[in-house]
Parts: structure tokens; C-alpha cells; sequence
């Protein structure tokens, strides 16, 4: 039976070279698929067909020690150097990346049909350069460190883990799963805060229009009319209001401006990041949110890491950088060093004074039996349920207080002009 020699590629992107023994060369293809490779080169031994394969070969291992990647990859990574992609981009990304693996393809092999279909152009060079990455010898998870503006610290210790692990695709079904429902449950968070921001919104405008262009209307009517009888308290007030917007609107803008982009700067240094965080947590009707979303994604980010084989020690860094509150990072970072020392996770949890009674109890049950993976993912789950509970709680009742603010602030201006219009009718009827 002839001998073919190949060149391929196993699931980790690894080139792999050697002899096979097949009736022709479909079946010598077949069978290194059938064994889990993805043939790039299978040529008869003997004949010439192996001679462009080894110039490939040698070519490929130039690049490689020389360290250096393609021009077109090379072009392609500056354009993108220091840009990240969206959160709902790079979670299609991972779920698709999943199947494909799942479903047999090799690495490589995925990640080029990616890269064939994928339409953001940051992500799409991105895929060009780690397929450059593992096609030259790398593993996934170095060439996803290479861009760190993309794939945090959370993604590229979950693919090693895999990696070590043999369990590529299962680590990447894992961190699409966790993308999905850390997205689905910020989404609400933020929808949740976005609602009493726009009421905000919209109630300033239609102050500022009936202020500027509206009120000066009634003014000069209430003049001409009333003869300089005195008006209602109110409408002095409303009247004295909007005289002090139209001489002072820039004076009122250049305040919001400085406000804003004061926050900006404020929240953008490590103490105005830490301040805040500590605000949140005690913010009326929002405070308990926050809480309640920081707890699931601790539980849902350590017990991920854990499970996809993340020593704890590391899972317990990258769960405290990722924790998206200083003090409940700063809770984590107890928990590491309590968990350094030997002990139990546990005590520091209580003390933070963060994690309720529910949560403590839970994670001391999965230390105790040795199933605290499973039992993190289980708080993670039943907190997104407080969360969608807490979301549409809020919702009902931010509904009416919103109304009655935006009804108390037009109907106080209404009211303030309809008031001296009874006069007017009233001298009107009685002459």
C-alpha cells in the first residue's frame, strides 16, 4: 500500500508531520480528519508534489523563528492597535467560535471562516491576527494576550485553562454562556437607571421652552391687561424665573458644562472611581440593584473560572478586577488573602458587609461538600432572577413618580399663568 507523507494542523492550530499508510490520497485526507487533523499538505512519498510542501514548511519556519508575521497582518494590526470591540460583537464571536470547535472544525480552521464572514473590521483583524498567531506556532490563548483591549484577563485564563484542559471547546461554550447572561443582566441594570434619566431629560427641556418662549408672552400680556395691578406670589415666581434664564442662559450652560465634565474628571481618578462605587451601594431604590447584579457577577465570574479549571488563587484576581465595584473588589481581594493563608472564603465575605446572609450560606454549603463551582453558579442564577425581579419592581415604580414630577413641574408653570388670566376675565365680565 502506497505511503503519503502530510503536513497538518491538530485542534490547538499545532502543525504536525509525518507518514500514513492509505490506498490514495482522499483516503489518506480521510483518515487524518477521522483523527482529529486538518490536513494543509498530503502528498505520495517519493514524488515531487512534496517539494512545494517543504518550501512551504521552511518558509513557514523562518517566519517563526525570525518572530516576525505577515505584511498583510502586520498592515492590518496597526490599523486596529489600541481599539476594542462591543461586548455584543465579541460575545457572537465566542458563541460562534464554540460551535464551530464543538462541531469538529480545527481551531485554525474556525477561526478562518470567522474571519471570512465577520463584518466589524477591528474584530475581523483581529481574527487575521490569531490565525497569523496559532498558524505560527502559538496557542490561542497567546495570541488572544496580544490584544488586551479586546480579550480581558477573565477570556484569555478561561482558553488556557481549556487549553491545558483538552477541553477547548467546552471552555468556549462556557465563556459565551457567561457573556450572554453578564450582557443580558448589565442590559437591564442600565435600562433600569436610563429610564428616570430620559424623564429627567425631557421635564428640563419642556421647563427651559415654556421659560424662554412661553412665560415672556404672558408677561407682556399680563402688562397690557392688568394695568399694573399685582399679580399672584406664583406667577412673580414663575415671571422671575424666567427673566433670570433669558439674561443668564449662558451662565446656566457653562454650569451644566463644568458639572459634567467635572463628573468626567472626577470619576476617570482612582479616589472619584472609589467614591462612587461606595455611592451607588447607597443610593435609594438603585442601591440595592447594584448590589444585587455586583453579587452576580462575582458568583457567575468565579464559579465560571473554577469550574473551566482556573486555580483559585488566579480566579480570585481576575474575579476582583473584573468586579466592576471598588468595594466589592475590595471584598474579593480579603477573600484571596484569606484563601492564601488557608482558610476558608467565607469569613471575609460576611465581614464585607456586602453579600447577604442568602449568598454566605450557599457558598459555605459548596466549601463544606466540596462543590463550590456549582453551588457559585447557582447564586449567580438565582441573583439574575433578583435582578429581573428588583428591574421591573423598580420599573412600577419609577413609572408614577416620574409622571407626578414631570406633571408638578409643567402644571406649577401652567398654573402660575393661568392664575392671572382669571383676573383678566373677571375685570373683563365686570366691565
Amino acid at each position: 500500500m502506497p505511503k503519503f507523507n502530510y503536513v497538518a494542523l491538530d485542534a490547538r492550530g499545532q502543525e504536525s508531520v509525518g507518514l500514513i499508510e492509505a490506498s490514495n490520497t482522499n483516503d489518506a485526507v480521510g483518515q487524518l480528519r477521522q483523527a482529529g487533523y486538518f490536513p494543509t499538505s498530503v502528498y505520495e512519498e517519493g514524488k515531487d508534489g512534496g517539494a512545494s510542501a517543504a518550501k512551504a514548511k521552511k518558509s513557514t519556519a523562518v517566519a517563526k523563528s525570525s518572530g516576525k508575521a505577515p505584511a498583510v497582518a502586520k498592515k492590518s494590526g496597526a490599523k486596529v492597535a489600541n481599539k476594542a470591540v462591543k461586548p455584543k460583537i465579541l460575545m457572537v464571536f465566542t458563541r460562534q467560535l464554540a460551535t464551530l470547535i464543538d462541531a469538529g472544525l480545527p481551531l485554525l480552521r474556525g477561526l478562518t471562516v470567522l474571519e471570512k464572514q465577520e463584518r466589524d473590521p477591528v474584530l475581523k483583524a483581529t481574527i487575521s491576527k490569531l490565525s497569523d498567531a496559532v498558524q505560527g506556532g502559538s496557542t490561542f490563548s497567546e495570541g488572544l494576550a496580544q490584544h488586551p483591549k479586546i480579550f480581558n484577563k477573565l477570556y484569555i485564563n478561561m482558553v488556557k485553562a481549556g487549553e491545558v484542559g483538552g477541553v477547548l471547546e467546552l471552555v468556549l461554550i462556557r465563556l459565551a454562556e457567561f457573556q450572554e447572561k453578564a450582557q443580558k443582566v448589565k442590559n437591564k441594570v442600565v435600562a433600569a437607571m436610563f429610564y428616570p434619566i430620559i424623564v429627567l431629560v425631557i421635564a428640563v427641556l419642556i421647563m427651559g421652552f415654556l421659560l424662554v418662549f412661553i412665560v415672556p408672552k404672558f408677561e407682556q400680556i399680563f402688562k397690557d391687561m392688568l394695568n399694573g395691578k399685582p399679580l399672584p406670589l406664583l406667577t412673580e415666581y414663575v415671571i422671575a424665573v424666567s427673566r433670570a434664564v433669558q439674561n443668564n442662559w449662558y451662565i446656566i450652560l457653562g454650569v451644566g458644562a463644568l458639572l459634567f465634565f467635572g463628573y468626567r474628571m472626577f470619576s476617570a481618578t482612582e479616589g472619584g472611581k472609589v467614591t462612587l462605587d461606595k455611592i451607588k451601594l447607597r443610593l435609594p431604590l438603585f442601591g440595592d440593584l447594584v448590589r444585587m447584579s455586583s453579587i452576580s457577577r462575582f458568583s457567575r465570574t468565579l464559579g465560571t473560572l473554577v469550574t473551566s479549571g482556573v486555580p483559585i488563587l488566579q480566579a480570585l484576581n481576575i474575579t476582583r478586577e473584573t468586579a466592576g465595584n471598588y468595594v466589592v473588589g475590595e471584598a474579593i481581594g480579603k477573600v484571596h488573602d484569606s484563601v492564601k493563608e488557608g482558610e476558608s472564603i467565607v469569613q471575609p465575605l460576611e465581614a464585607s458587609g456586602i453579600f447577604p446572609p442568602m449568598v454566605i450560606s450557599m457558598i459555605d454549603v459548596g466549601e463544606e461538600t466540596g462543590q463550590l463551582p456549582e453551588m457559585l453558579l447557582k447564586v449567580a442564577e438565582v441573583y439574575d432572577d433578583e435582578v429581573d425581579n428588583a428591574v421591573a419592581g423598580l420599573t412600577s415604580l419609577l413609572e408614577p413618580i416620574m409622571i407626578v414630577f414631570l406633571a408638578v413641574v409643567v402644571g406649577t408653570i401652567v398654573i402660575a399663568l393661568f392664575l392671572p388670566l382669571i383676573t383678566i376675565i373677571q375685570t373683563m365680565q365686570g366691565g
